[in-house]
């Protein structure tokens, strides 16, 4: 008997990751999300500092979701085609380029131009990223990576305001900006070790579909935020809202026929998957204003900028913590209709309850609204996801993954252009001065004239928050129709 024939031959050689792939790809997704929920506390020092307040401020935050959300899709099917880990290591490099331009330049119009850059390749960093430990793992190691993913994701979210407020507390804002950029520059050179994948792909690129999606949001998002500023009867922001109309009306004409559209019209009809989405897009309207313009009122009404940051845990620390717990309540028999319905009544209600938003006991006030507003956040992280791709067929989860990321980044780049002119359109009708009212909506209040400012500016919060729970009521109503319907009608075909 042959004894070499008992010898237990070695497996074959497996093309195994990197050991730097997974903590690379988790490090930049904590850097996208902190830049997203962080940067808001750094605006009344950037206001104060380069004497500017109003549109080219709030650029500074919106400038960057915008060009998330634009480029989310196009990212993705670029690192299909010319390899994700090339794409992550250029959108990591233009990611840290933005950062550092921000730190260095003292042009506020400069500094929104590299936001939108830093925004391009955060963009790149998510959908690469992903990309990368989609090819990288497979089985339950790939599960425990996007679960990974996922939670950093909402530790980003939750410890962006509160670190960047320590940061400009302890170095200045620009200061913090510097930070960002030797970390992206240091994921940039981790991630050339991690191993090199394309898809493949030969289908034809819907390029005209990705050029409208941008100018729609581009023009639409341009006249929310100009507007308060030139009017709203100025010629450039007629002309530039019924452009941004236009370019929505072609997009699905473009959809409609094209033979690879960035979003199929039959995932759009599909009411459940529909429904789902329109709850993520609810929440996150409720969310984004707050988190990016609260921590510029808590600052006006005499917080430091970490102070601020961490008065914002009460709304970003549930968004850690409770998508586990939601997704544990679905395994165990909770219906996922029922907790995405008290999801969007808290969003709402914490909403609404904000109209008791007040500077001498601000941080009092917000408590339990934040509180409110991030637990229902934190459900609908955790299951509309789930339960939106459960409803799309297996060859079209990609696009509906991608549409879900788009939906939220446009949510983001759109909410916050709409919040801003709305407190400062509210302010300009109150002083008559459009100058002034952006100044106060930028947390910088005239010497002498404090007390009569900051009620201004309260004033304009309660509206807006009024409006904003009234916007959300009426998204839940719809989103409940929708997916109570389809489970009426696939109750009735059982």
């Amino acid at each position: 008997m042959d004894t070499a024939t008992d010898v237990p031959h070695p497996p074959p050689a497996v093309d195994r990751p990197s050991p730097l792939t997974l903590p690379v790809v988790l490090v930049g997704v904590v850097l996208v999300a902190m830049s997203i929920s962080g940067t808001a506390v750094a605006l009344p020092s950037i206001g104060r500092d380069l004497d500017t307040s109003g549109a080219p401020l709030s650029w500074v935050v919106a400038g960057y979701n915008l060009a998330f959300a634009a480029m989310t899709l196009i990212a993705g099917s670029a690192a299909d085609r010319i390899g994700r880990r090339r794409v992550f290591v250029v959108a990591a490099l233009v990611f840290a380029a933005g950062f550092l331009v921000t730190a260095l330049n003292p042009s506020i119009i400069v500094i929104d131009i590299a936001r939108i850059a830093s925004g391009a390749g955060g963009a790149g960093i998510m959908a690469a990223g992903g990309a990368i430990l989609a090819s990288s793992y497979d089985g339950a190691a790939r599960n425990r990576a996007f679960a990974l993913m996922g939670t950093m994701a909402g530790i980003g979210i939750a410890i962006g305001p509160t670190l960047s407020g320590l940061l400009i507390d302890a170095t200045g804002w620009r200061g913090g900006f510097v930070v960002f950029t030797v970390v992206s520059l240091l994921v940039a050179l981790g991630a050339t070790r991690a191993r090199e994948s394309r898809a493949n792909v030969s289908g034809p690129v819907d390029w005209a579909g990705s050029a409208l999606f941008v100018a729609l949001l581009s023009l639409l998002m341009f006249a929310l935020l100009e507007a308060p500023t030139l009017g709203w009867l100025h010629p450039g922001i007629l002309i530039t809202g019924i452009a941004g109309l236009v370019a929505l009306v072609l997009f699905g004409v473009v959809q409609r026929r094209s033979p690879a559209p960035v979003l199929a019209p039959a995932l759009v009809a599909n009411r459940g998957f529909l429904g789902w989405s329109l709850a993520t897009l609810t929440t996150s309207i409720g969310f984004l204003g707050v988190l990016v313009f609260l921590p510029t009122y808590l600052q006006a009404a005499g917080l430091s900028p970490s102070a601020a940051g961490v008065a914002m845990l009460l709304l970003t620390a549930p968004v850690l913590i409770v998508p586990m717990v939601a997704v544990t309540l679905v395994n165990k028999g909770v219906p996922a209709r029922l907790l995405i319905t008290i999801a969007l009544v808290l969003v709402v209600a914490g909403n609404l309850w904000l109209m008791a938003l007040n500077a001498d006991h601000a941080v009092a006030a917000v408590t339990a609204p934040l509180v409110m507003i991030g637990v229902g956040m934190g459900a609908s992280f955790g299951i509309t996801d789930g339960q939106a791709m459960a409803l799309v067929p297996a060859n079209a989860v990609g696009m509906a993954a991608g549409f879900l990321n788009t939906l939220r980044g446009t949510a983001e780049a759109l909410v916050i252009a709409a919040f801003s002119a709305s407190l400062v359109g509210l302010l300009a009708t109150k002083f008559g001065d459009t100058s002034r009212a952006a100044a106060v909506g930028a947390g910088r209040l005239t010497s002498g004239a404090e007390a009569e400012e900051l009620n201004a500016f309260t004033w304009s919060w309660h509206l807006t928050q009024l409006g904003v729970g009234l916007l959300c009521l009426v998204l839940s109503v719809v989103v409940v129709t929708l997916i109570r319907g389809r489970a009426a009608r696939a109750r009735s075909t059982t």
